[in-house]
């Protein structure tokens, strides 16, 4: 007898084990129709191409994949970037941009099939909860909103594979490799299995992308990259779209080790998690926008962009994209980043990447003023009264002090 359904309910679906067992506990539970929407962002290329059949043997009705990746790069990343937000000083942010993009398409496809929910493979314990349900409640508040984790008493990871067994769904997750994954055109991170002891050093399959930095190639490659108001247009004189460049930018980068990172991060809901990520094409980026930006802005509108890259940071991972404070920080950026063109050229070497190289039309470098040798154009002398008024209130109060 076939299932009645009382509603539709779309659910962002990854092809992951909690995705993968959400499909039947919410048709048990809730008698739902489940619609699947995958966010293609650059994952896994082989996973993508069994995803519609993989959400249609767990029980959804249908499966919607969208090409989001230049929409993400574009849209999302460069964004971000054009901040220099890095949170804690480490992390480029890559699953924390992805979901906004992944809410916002999800609740465009419920209202176009006029379903009455949402849904999320979030844990009760993440960030991404809070991601997702910020973006929902801004876009889309008469949407319900359902959290599989908050509610079921599947309690673990273990649970999940033994459940899905039970309804013979298929799952590539085993006990021994029970990570935690996430990937994009961006990143890949790995939580979870060993690495919750934070005495265990990570082990070769905590990597997925990136070569160890030991066994990459003991001859440097050097790549010029060409940027055009903050976004590249070319590597190497290859004009490349946004997809094509990082993608090239990725390759490059896992094959020197570039952009690992292990960290211990403070989640939103107060406790740390540790977690190894790989941003190879990100960091190489990010090096570069660096270097260009050392020689196109002044003192203080430097300073200045590091305080909105400080700011965005906490923002992008909180959750916290559709928010006027988001678009305010980005407008504010986009005046530095609308002056970053040039060129750069960057050593690639054993996980490393150092800027070598670099130009640019804005640049305010000048070396007949920074030179050591003879100039004209400046003059010592000018350098004395300089020095007595910005060292005036310093002579005062040690006048002061000693009376």
């Amino acid at each position: 007898m076939k299932k009645k359904y009382i509603g539709k309910i779309v659910l962002a679906y990854s092809g992951g084990l909690d995705t993968s067992a959400i499909i039947p506990w919410i048709i048990e539970n809730y008698s739902l129709e489940v619609i699947a929407f995958v966010a293609d962002i650059g994952q896994n290329e082989k996973e993508l191409k069994n995803i519609h059949n993989k959400a249609l043997l767990s029980g959804a009705t249908a499966c919607y994949i969208k090409d989001l990746k230049e929409k993400f790069i574009k849209n999302y990343i460069f964004p971000v970037l054009s901040t220099g937000a890095l949170y804690e000083g480490n992390y480029l942010l890559g699953t924390a941009m992805a979901r906004p993009i992944i809410a916002k398409e999800q609740v465009k496809l419920a209202n176009k099939i006029q379903a009455i929910a949402v849904c999320h493979g979030a844990t009760g314990k993440g960030n991404d909860q809070v991601r997702f349900e910020a973006a929902y409640a801004s876009l889309a508040p008469y949407l319900k909103v359902l959290a599989p984790w908050r509610e079921w008493n599947l309690s673990s990871r273990e649970d999940l594979i033994k459940y899905l067994q039970d309804r013979k769904i298929p799952t590539t997750t085993s006990i021994k490799k029970i990570y935690s994954r996430d990937e994009n055109i961006w990143h890949i991170s790995t939580e979870g299995g060993i690495l919750e002891d934070t005495w265990n050093a990570p082990i070769d399959d905590c990597w997925v992308w990136t070569k160890d930095p030991v066994n990459a190639p003991d001859i440097p490659e050097y790549i010029t990259i060409k940027f055009k108001k903050g976004f590249p247009v070319s590597i190497n004189n290859q004009l490349l779209n946004l997809v094509q460049c990082l993608k090239k930018l990725n390759k490059i980068g896992k094959k020197h080790g570039i952009g690992r990172i292990d960290i211990v991060e403070n989640r939103l809901i107060g406790m740390k998690s540790r977690g190894c990520y790989e941003t190879p094409g990100g960091t190489i980026l990010v090096h570069a926008l660096k270097a260009l930006e050392q020689l196109i802005l002044d003192r203080h509108s430097f300073q200045w962009r590091e305080q909105l890259g400080l700011s965005m940071s906490s923002i992008v991972y909180n959750g916290l994209w559709f928010s006027p404070i988001r678009k305010s920080i980005q407008s504010a950026a986009r005046v530095f980043f609308d002056l970053i063109t040039g060129c750069v050229v960057l050593k690639i070497y054993k996980g490393n990447v150092i800027p070598i190289q670099k130009k640019s039309k804005h640049s305010l470098y000048s070396k007949k003023f920074a030179t050591f040798g003879q100039d004209n154009v400046y003059s010592h002398h000018d350098a004395q009264g300089f020095i007595n008024l910005f060292t005036l209130s310093s002579k005062i109060r040690a006048m002061k002090k000693n009376k």
